[in-house]
């Protein structure tokens, strides 16, 4: 059939994901997937679930019904809290309820970005926002924290349009692994002061530390400069699908009021509000306890991640990789000329091994040498026989 309806400019820009396409392969049991960033399910809280579910119903004219925009007051007001135990003095006013973080990021591209716009962000960078970034046609420019001598003005210079936005995850980034240190984090704010924009702090992966000591957020940062979280210019996206479960949709938006009522308006024209039953159920799930949750996920990745960093030095010991702190995901660089989708292709028929590219994570389709390795899903035994496998091919 011919595709010869009148589509907007903007859907030309919008290619398939390939983390989405691969995740088709999960099903298939000879592969051993490191693709997508999968929460094990050997996690998730059925039987508290169940529990939630069970109470929401009890009162079905509230869970069953439509809601406000803003969400449920009571999982705003625990949010709240817990931001302000991390050093965001906020209100259940500053909270947004989204469908994951993924909502957020679409949110936010929508307030922000008009056709010809720069996003500011690191090369690679996270796909899913790159997705959400990309229905509004911006430009993209690559945001260098590290120290390099690009000026304010050379990123006006070098991209064209205003500077509307900096997008980050300065925790265990997805896809490297890595994170901001302090110096990096005032630099990307001091930035974004200079050229006016906006800092969309991406913290889906804050909670999962393995090790070292956790530096502010972004936003934490800039309330103390600025005396208070509705003079900041940082949004945090936050969500519980990495410590809690994805499958309820429910994350996040903690920022100033004024930007919060219109990302509300956003919401009502899109969603009118996320699922009710979904968020008394994820309020239910985490006040009864979600340090609990967060612990056992940390510890199940970190071990994770060891059998991946084991395997990585045994078998491919010449191989360039991170070694996150936290998080789901590493980073590995092949050498020079080697196309990490040619070998994808070559590893899925030889060796039933997946992983993505990491071109895809490039808004100019640069990094073909690189790729990332997801952990979280393979057990450490299947961790350590994907390697294997993969260093044949390699």
């Amino acid at each position: 059939m011919t595709d010869a309806l009148p589509y907007a400019s903007r859907m030309s820009g919008m290619r398939a994901s390939e983390i989405r396409e691969l995740l088709k392969l999960v099903d298939r049991p000879q592969v051993i997937s490191f693709a997508g960033g999968i929460p094990d399910p050997a996690l998730f809280p059925a039987e508290a679930a169940r529990a939630a579910y069970a109470k929401a119903l009890a009162e079905p004219a509230t869970a069953l019904q439509y809601s406000v925009s803003e969400g449920y007051r009571p999982l705003r007001e625990w949010i709240a809290a817990e931001m302000t135990r991390d050093g965001v003095a906020a209100t259940p006013d500053n909270i947004l309820i989204t469908a994951g973080a993924q909502q957020g990021l679409d949110y936010m591209a929508k307030a922000l970005l008009s056709p010809g716009d720069t996003v500011l962000c690191e090369y690679p960078s996270y796909l899913g926002a790159l997705q959400a970034f990309s229905a509004y046609e911006p430009r993209y420019d690559r945001l260098r924290l590290d120290g390099g001598n690009r000026t304010p003005a050379s990123y006006l210079g070098r991209a064209g349009g205003a500077v509307k936005a900096l997008y980050l995850v300065p925790d265990f980034a997805n896809p490297t692994g890595l994170s901001l240190g302090l110096d990096a984090r005032h630099a990307a704010l001091q930035l974004a002061e200079e050229l006016g924009g906006v800092v969309i702090e991406d913290a889906a992966y804050r909670a999962l530390r393995f090790s070292g000591a956790t530096p502010p957020s972004l936003q934490a940062l800039d309330v103390a400069a600025r005396g208070g979280l509705d003079a900041s210019r940082v949004v945090y996206l936050g969500t519980f699908s990495k410590t809690v479960a994805p499958g309820l949709r429910v994350g996040w938006v903690c920022a100033a009021r004024p930007l919060i009522a219109r990302l509300t308006l956003i919401n009502q024209a899109s969603a009118l509000h996320v699922s009710t039953i979904n968020q008394i159920a994820m309020f239910e799930l985490v006040r009864s306890g979600i340090e609990p949750l967060v612990a056992a996920a940390r510890a199940h990745y970190h071990r994770k991640r060891d059998a991946l960093l084991d395997a990585l030095e045994r078998y491919a010991p010449g191989l360039t990789h991170t070694a996150p702190e936290g998080g789901l995901f590493s980073w590995a660089t092949l050498p020079e000329g080697v196309d990490a989708a040619a070998l994808l292709e070559r590893s899925l028929a030889e060796v039933g091994v997946a992983f993505v590219p990491g071109a895809a994570f490039h808004p100019d389709a640069s990094g073909a040498n690189t790729l990332r390795l997801s952990y979280s899903l393979p057990t450490s035994e299947r961790i350590e026989e994907g390697i294997w496998r993969l260093a044949k091919v390699m």
